[in-house]
Order: C-alpha cells, then structure tokens, then sequence
C-alpha cells in the first residue's frame, strides 16, 4: 500500500467548503421544490432530461446515466412519476431487455408548472451571489472535476447569450 497524501490545510478547507456548499445548495433546491411542487429535486432532473429529450422519450438506462442515478433508484423514481401520470414506460419493439420513458403531457405540464419557481430559487440560492468572473471559474473548475466532460463550457458573457433558448436548470 502506498504512502498516504494527507490533505494540507488549504486543500482540507477547499474541500470541506466545496462539500458543505454543494449540500446546502442541494438541500435548499430540494426544499423548495418539495414545497412548491410537491416532488423532490430527483424527480425534477428525471423530468427535465426527459422534456429535453427527442420525442420527449429515454431508454431507461440513458436516463439513468444523465441524471446520475443507478438503475433501480432511477426506476423507483419512474414508478413514482408513472404513479402521478408524469411518465410512462413502454417497452422497445426492437429489444424487449430496453424499456423507454416518456414523459406524459402530464408531466410536462408539472415541469412547467414548477420551473419558474426553481429557476427563482437556483439564482438566489447560487447564481445571484456569483459575479460573472466567479461563474466562468467556478464553470471551468467544475468541469475539470468531471470524468469524460470535454473542455470547460464556452464562457461567453451573458450579453452573448441573451437571446438563446432558456435552460432548465
């Protein structure tokens, strides 16, 4: 077994503020949510990925791997959306080991009912207390955490992109 790196005192910090600010923004995206919409913040994600999706349809193990959950969380949260009328399975013709999600009118309406509400809350929980200097670094930083993410996102200024499309967060 190797030689332990401890962590010095800066990188200790650095991670321990990275791991309490990562939670408490969590936390309060899903207090909200669940106030406001009745679902919790995973839901939401499944939802998003799903509307964002052509055909507003997912193979369920795609599905999985966007919203970063493993196969039986991910399908536990579908059975809860099929239950609300949210999301619907269908089995692949072509494969029947692959099963789809597709997100209902039902469920869309739910995301857009909830969206401005949670786009509300990502700006004041995170965004408004970020310079745009702080967003582009902190961007790049989060992108060179991700494994397979190619480069860092275009960090175009915000008078760039003020025409295009909105995102849900």
């Amino acid at each position: 077994m190797g030689v332990t790196r401890w962590l010095d005192d800066d990188e200790q910090r650095a991670w321990r503020t990275f791991l309490t600010a990562s939670q408490l923004v969590q936390e309060e995206l899903d207090r909200q949510l669940q106030r406001d919409s009745g679902m919790p913040h995973a839901y939401y994600a499944v939802l998003v990925k799903l509307s964002e999706a052509p055909g507003r349809t997912l193979r369920m193990s795609e599905l999985a791997t966007e919203v970063n959950a493993s196969q039986s969380r991910l399908s536990h949260a579908v059975k809860r959306l099929e239950e609300r009328g949210w999301v619907r399975r269908e089995p692949c013709a072509a494969d029947r080991r692959v099963s789809w999600a597709v997100l209902t009118d039902e469920g869309f309406a739910a995301l857009a009912a909830a969206a401005p509400g949670h786009v509300e809350a990502v700006r004041q929980t995170f965004l408004d207390r970020l310079d745009p200097e702080q967003l582009r670094h902190l961007t790049t930083l989060c992108a060179a955490l991700l494994p397979d993410a190619p480069d860092a996102p275009d960090t175009a200024s915000a008078d760039d992109t003020a025409d295009a499309a909105p995102v849900h967060p």
